[in-house]
C-alpha cells in the first residue's frame, strides 16, 4: 500500500479529470468512483504507472497553483512527445518541460537523461545542457546530448 497519495480536489471536472489522465498514460486505470448526490461521479482513486490519486469535486474554492507539479519520467523522446503534447492540449505549453493541463494541474516531463547531464562533474557540460534546456519548451533528448558534446 502506497504511504503517501496525491489528491487531487477539482472544483466540479474529477470524473472528467480521471478519464482523461488514464487515456494519456498507457499504465492507468481507475480504481474507484465515488457517486455525488446527484448520482454523477463525485470522485474516487486512479492509478498512473503503479502511482495512486485520489480526485474529488470540492467546489471553485479549491485551485490547483504551480508550487506543486506532477514530475513523469519519460525515457524516450516518442514519450515525451506523447505526453507532453497530450498533457497541454488545451492547457498550456511551459517552458523547460513544464505545463499546465486544461484542469490547471502543473506537470513536468522530464528524461532521466536530463537529470544526469545536469549533474555532470564537468560544470562546464551541464552549464551547456541547461542552457539548452532553458530555451526549451517540450524536452528534445537530441539536443540535450549535442548541447552536451559542444566544446
Amino acid at each position: 500500500m502506497q504511504k503517501i497519495t496525491t489528491f487531487l480536489m477539482f472544483n466540479n471536472q474529477a470524473a472528467e479529470a480521471m478519464n482523461f489522465y488514464v487515456s494519456v498514460f498507457k499504465d492507468a486505470k481507475i480504481i474507484s468512483t465515488m457517486p455525488g448526490p446527484d448520482g454523477t461521479v463525485m470522485g474516487g482513486v486512479f492509478e498512473l504507472n503503479g502511482q495512486r490519486f485520489n480526485a474529488f469535486n470540492g467546489g471553485p474554492k479549491f485551485k490547483f497553483e504551480q508550487g506543486i507539479s506532477l514530475m513523469v519520467s519519460a525515457d524516450t523522446q516518442d514519450e515525451i512527445d506523447h505526453l507532453y503534447d497530450s498533457l497541454s492540449e488545451g492547457g498550456e505549453q511551459q517552458p523547460c518541460s513544464w505545463l499546465v493541463d486544461k484542469f490547471g494541474v502543473s506537470w513536468q516531463i522530464v528524461p532521466p537523461i536530463l537529470m544526469q547531464l545536469l549533474a555532470d562533474p564537468d560544470h562546464e557540460k551541464a552549464g551547456r545542457v541547461m542552457q539548452a534546456m532553458f530555451k526549451m519548451t517540450k524536452i528534445v533528448i537530441q539536443d540535450l546530448k549535442d548541447a552536451a558534446e559542444r566544446e
